[in-house]
């Protein structure tokens, strides 16, 4: 039977609960929303998959290798608050008090890292990869052995995508994403893609042409305003191709054996979610802890969440 990694789009999880969850605090007033969405997620995604492995990966502060080539890169985002900046130690702080490892690379995004991960582990045909992540950029990665995991509904719903429902849900296959995303653009990222043609004009050319090569090398079979905007944005959309393929070189150290999932080391994060006040995460988390507590073990305070 194939092993199992979980590999964690830190960030994107984060934003995720902050944006989704109301911005309820500690009696000492520390907001901890973000907090409680990453770990509620979590808890979810270990319990169904039930991983051999765990790892988690984060964004670095400072700007990346793609605002380098492109100073536009990500520039029409809005900057998210100081009150969702504040919650990241206290997430790190669980992840370190777990000992689950945490990845990150500066000059690089979560995402290339995951990639990195994904590559590496690759190379052993026993072991499977599922990628959480509401990140939609991931979708490149899917194939016989990596899959997508993109949460849902605060974490309780969560399609996992393959390469058969990365067709179903895109009409196109994974390897076919990289230049779906050339086409179209990605307004979040500021990616220009080629202006004026969207989700299904792009779709439409990847499935007869294949590929962005092959579109430009039948071009002249594409006619009308297609044909011109192609013609005109032939340099934007393969800069566009550059600026969201994932790197699967990032120089990290990275052991298969170190990401080892061990279960019974959550048990330590019991404390941490009782001073956070996690009420519903503790009963949550009991549940997947291979050593059930004791009877006599000290109670859990009341809280709201």
């Amino acid at each position: 039977m194939s092993k199992k990694l979980i590999i964690v789009d830190a960030n994107s999880l984060i934003h995720r609960a902050f944006h989704a969850l109301p911005p309820f605090k500690t009696k000492k007033g520390e907001l901890v929303n973000a907090v409680y969405g990453f770990y509620s997620i979590l808890i979810n995604i270990l319990s169904r998959i039930k991983p051999d492995y765990l790892a988690v990966c984060f964004d670095v502060k400072k700007k990346t290798f793609r605002h380098e080539v492109y100073k536009e890169y990500k520039a029409k985002r809005v900057k998210a608050p100081d009150e969702l900046y504040a919650q990241f130690d206290r997430i790190k702080e669980v992840l370190k008090t777990l000992e689950v490892p945490i990845y990150e690379k500066e000059g690089y995004e979560a995402d290339d890292v995951i990639a990195t991960v994904a590559e590496k582990v690759e190379k052993d045909p026993e072991i499977n990869v599922y990628v959480v992540t509401s990140d939609k950029d991931a979708l490149q990665l899917v194939d016989d052995q990596t899959y997508v995991v993109s949460p849902a509904k605060g974490g309780t719903d969560n399609k996992i995508y393959n390469p058969e429902a990365v067709v179903e849900r895109f009409g196109l296959d994974p390897d076919q994403i990289i230049d779906f995303k050339a086409i179209m653009g990605d307004t979040s990222d500021n990616i220009p893609g080629v202006v004026g043609i969207g989700e299904k004009g792009a779709t439409n050319l990847l499935q007869k042409y294949k590929t962005l090569d092959g579109i430009y090398d039948h071009l002249d079979e594409i006619t009308g305003a297609t044909h011109k905007k192609l013609s005109e944005q032939r340099d934007e959309a393969y800069f566009s191709q550059k600026l969201v393929t994932l790197v699967k070189d990032v120089p990290i150290d990275f052991e298969l054996e170190k990401t080892k999932y061990k279960p019974e080391d959550f048990g330590k994060a019991l404390p941490l979610f009782e001073e956070l006040e996690f009420r519903s995460l503790i009963g949550r988390l009991q549940k997947i802890l291979p050593v059930k507590p004791k009877a006599e073990d000290k109670p859990v305070q009341a809280s709201l969440f």
